[in-house]
C-alpha cells in the first residue's frame, strides 16, 4: 500500500543507540547482485507551502533475491532536475537499530542543495531491535554487531547502488554521475561506509574485502573501533578515497559489557592511509547527536552540530570534486564556536580534484 510522505518526515527517535560490540566468525556472502523492484512511494516536499520544493522524497522496498534480503532504501531527491543534469549522490548506511527514515536532516540539506541521497535500511540490525521482550533489547544488539551482519550490510550498500542506477529508479537512475558517488554512515554505518571503501580484514588467512569501487569519497560520523581489530593501519591501509570524519569530545558508545570512547573514533581517522582526509571535532555532543533526535547534548548545541555537520559534508564534496576549498574555509569561520579540534583542513589541497564537473 502506498502512503503519502510529508515534507515533516517522522524522525526515528530510535535510529541511534549505536553501539556493538565487535565478534568474529566472518564466512562469505555470494557476490551476485540480483534485485526486484517492490514498491515505491513518492512525495513532493517544501519548506512552506509558498515556497517551491526543495526535495522529493521516495521509498522503495527492494528485495535482493540472491541474499533472499529485503533493502529498503529512501531516496531524497533535488527538485526541478534540468532535463540532462548531472547529479551528485550519498549513499548513506544507518546505525545499528536505525530505519531509512533517520537522519532526514541529512537527507534534507543535502537533496535542498542538489545532492541526492539514498537511506538504506539493513534489516539484520535495524528499528526491529527495540521491538519485542525489553529484557532481550541488549542480546538483540549484540546479535545483531555479528560480522556476519557487517558483510551483509556492506552487501546491502553495493545492491543499493546497483539499484539507483538502474531502471529500478526510473529517469532519476539515469541521472546520477557516476563520477560523483559517495558513501556514507553513522556508528555502525560508518563501519559499513569503510568497509565499502577498501577496509579488509584477513579471516583464516583470507582476505576480505567489500570495496566498491563506484564510490569516490566517503563521509565517516562517529565509527566505533573495526570489529575487534587491534591493527587498524592494515584494516584500513587500503582506504584509497577522500574520507571526512565527524566526532563528538563526549562522543560515547555505552551498552552493558561495552564501552567506546571519543579516542575511538580518532584512532580510525589516524589510521586511514589516504592523506585526502578531514577531521572535525565538536565540542561537547554525544554519540546521538547526529541522530535525528533533537535533544541529545542539549536542543541548542543538538542543533548546531547538525546544522554544522551537513554543512562540512557539503564543503567538503566541493573539496572533493571541484578542487574548492572555499566553502571549507567559509564554514570553519561561521563553526569555530563549537569546534574543538580540526585536522586535515588547513593542508589538504586537491591539485587535480577527483572530477571536475559542475551541476
Amino acid at each position: 500500500m502506498n502512503s503519502t510522505l510529508k515534507y515533516q518526515a517522522s524522525s526515528d527517535a530510535l535510529a541511534d543507540l549505536a553501539a556493538q560490540p565487535q565478534r568474529r566468525g566472518w564466512k562469505m556472502l555470494a557476490s551476485a547482485l540480483l534485485a526486484m523492484l517492490a514498491v515505491s512511494n513518492t512525495a513532493a516536499a517544501s519548506a512552506t507551502e509558498a515556497e517551491e520544493p526543495a526535495y522529493e522524497i521516495s521509498e522503495f522496498d527492494w528485495l535482493d533475491q540472491t541474499r533472499s534480503r529485503a533493502v529498503p532504501v529512501r531516496l531524497y531527491w533535488p527538485a526541478n532536475v534540468e532535463p540532462g543534469a548531472s547529479v551528485p549522490l550519498v549513499v548513506f548506511s544507518h546505525g545499528i537499530g536505525g530505519s531509512r527514515r533517520g537522519y532526514s536532516y541529512l537527507g534534507k540539506h543535502w537533496s535542498s542543495h542538489g545532492v541526492a541521497s539514498l537511506h538504506v535500511q539493513h534489516v539484520g540490525s535495524d528499528s526491529a531491535l527495540w521491538r519485542g521482550n525489553p529484557f532481550g533489547v541488549v542480546e538483540r544488539l549484540h546479535d545483531a554487531a555479528q560480522e556476519s551482519e557487517a558483510m551483509a550490510r556492506a552487501s546491502d550498500v553495493s545492491f543499493a547502488l546497483d539499484q539507483m542506477l538502474s531502471d529500478a529508479t526510473g529517469h532519476m537512475g539515469a541521472a546520477i554521475d557516476p563520477h560523483r558517488i559517495v558513501v556514507a554512515g553513522h556508528s555502525y554505518g560508518a563501519n559499513t561506509a569503510l568497509l565499502s571503501i577498501g577496509a579488509q580484514v584477513v579471516r583464516d588467512g583470507q582476505v576480505i574485502s567489500y570495496r566498491d569501487p563506484r564510490f569516490a569519497a566517503a563521509v565517516i560520523i562517529s565509527a566505533p573501533p573495526f570489529y575487534g581489530e587491534n591493527n587498524l593501519a592494515a584494516v584500513l591501509g587500503q582506504v584509497s578515497v577522500p574520507t571526512l570524519h565527524v566526532t563528538t569530545t563526549d562522543d560515547v558508545i555505552q551498552i552493558p559489557g561495552y564501552r567506546s570512547g571519543a579516542d575511538d573514533r580518532l584512532a580510525i581517522y589516524d589510521a586511514v592511509a589516504n592523506p585526502t582526509k578531514l577531521l572535525a571535532v565538536f565540542r561537547d555532543g554525544s554519540h546521538s547527536i547526529f541522530t535525528d533526535r533533537s535533544f541529545t547534548g542539549g536542543p541548542s548545541l543538538n542543533a548546531k552540530t547538525k546544522a554544522a555537520t551537513a554543512d562540512l559534508s557539503l564543503a567538503f564534496l566541493d573539496l572533493v570534486f571541484r578542487g574548492d576549498g572555499a566553502a571549507l574555509t567559509q564554514w570553519r569561520s561561521d563553526w569555530q564556536p563549537i569546534l574543538a579540534q580540526a585536522r586535515g583542513m588547513d593542508s589538504i589541497s586537491l591539485a587535480s580534484p577527483q572530477h571536475a564537473v559542475s551541476n
